[in-house]
């Protein structure tokens, strides 16, 4: 219903923002992330929103990036992960981590978020884990891929696509924007480079 929106940050607090548009205030839950990447209150933001309709309420998240609403909306399609959970998990972890800890299968790293515990924390890594694996065709995470897209298959390059096709970018998506990167850098920088180059086209 809605797909962001732009106006005047009027006021903020742990796990909220308001922004006035045009004279109506709209209250969105979000992460802590989202609010330390805000302007300053009265000047111009912009949120990427998810409306999620209960039988009781209609509440509305926003965040600063495409790719945190993205990870947001892949972490609440997995069982037992409500929007409050999503929030939580990140507050704790940038979409970036949250690839990496998929890839990795590192559970420990969810179970940090409030409201996660150590089994919660394993089905998600499982869950995302497994749509790497539908995505990439592959348990080599993605290293197929890699060498289609002409990336040299260096663990780096491969961690890095692995991780954007957990974040819901096409395996050929994924393979030619780490393609223009140096593999040499570690997975995080090119996961953040590739989510930068991709812009606002999510």
């Amino acid at each position: 219903m809605f797909y962001s929106l732009t106006g005047k940050l009027i006021h903020t607090e742990p796990g909220m923002a308001v922004i006035d548009v045009g004279g109506v205030a709209f209250k969105c839950f979000t992460s802590m992330n989202t609010l330390r990447h805000l302007p300053r209150l009265m000047e111009k933001a912009t949120l990427y929103t998810h409306l999620n309709v209960r039988e009781d309420a209609l509440d509305l998240f926003g965040f600063t990036t495409q790719a945190e609403l993205n990870c947001f909306k892949l972490l609440t399609a997995i069982s037992g992960v409500g929007p409050k959970v999503g929030v939580a998990i990140l507050s704790e972890l940038t979409p970036e981590d949250v690839a990496m800890a998929a890839a990795a299968g590192d559970s420990k790293r969810f179970a940090r978020a409030n409201g996660v515990g150590p089994k919660l924390a394993q089905r998600i890594t499982l869950e995302l884990k497994d749509k790497v694996k539908d995505f990439s065709g592959t348990s080599g995470w993605g290293e197929d891929l890699v060498q289609a897209g002409g990336v040299s298959a260096s663990g780096n390059a491969s961690q890095a696509v692995s991780a954007l096709t957990t974040l819901g970018y096409s395996p050929s998506e994924a393979a030619a924007a780490v393609g223009k990167l140096d593999s040499s850098l570690p997975p995080e920088e090119l996961i953040r480079l590739a989510l930068k180059s991709f812009g606002g086209r999510r």
